[in-house]
């Protein structure tokens, strides 16, 4: 009896560590501690494989970070949109003690300007030094 008590002890002891380490980045407080520098990246700077993640991904709405020779890219899309003229704008992007936190809003077409009436997929890339914390996406 004593056997099975020290391993289910032992097993409920690694349930609870994996579900604590699992929830850290959850429980931030969104403080920011410092701020992220970045910039934003040009298409054509892209690199092709992170670019082929995009590609399959623009229709719908998404959120993914990449990490590349020392970089950490950040990349937020929007999905299909009925019509051109949308853009991002970066609300906040910076660190918290256990976490980056990447805040953006799709802005729509003004009124009276011309848009394509074809369909667009708005998304933004920024790039930063590789960092270990997790990205939040707000």
């Amino acid at each position: 009896m004593r056997v099975w008590t020290k391993r289910s002890a032992l097993l409920l002891l690694a349930v609870c560590a994996g579900i604590l380490c699992g929830c850290s980045v959850q429980n931030t407080n969104g403080t920011k501690v410092a701020d992220l520098d970045y910039r934003i990246v040009e298409e054509d700077a892209i690199p092709e494989e992170l670019m082929q993640m995009i590609e399959e991904k623009k229709s719908a709405d998404f959120k993914l970070t990449y990490e590349n020779d020392g970089q950490l890219y950040i990349i937020r899309g929007y999905g299909e949109q009925a019509t051109g003229g949308y853009s991002i704008r970066i609300k906040d992007c910076y660190l918290t003690s256990n976490a980056i936190l990447f805040d953006t809003e799709l802005v729509g077409p003004r009124k009276g300007e011309t848009t394509s009436a074809s369909p667009s997929y708005p998304y933004i890339v920024i790039v930063t030094e590789s960092r270990s914390e997790n990205t939040i996406f707000e």
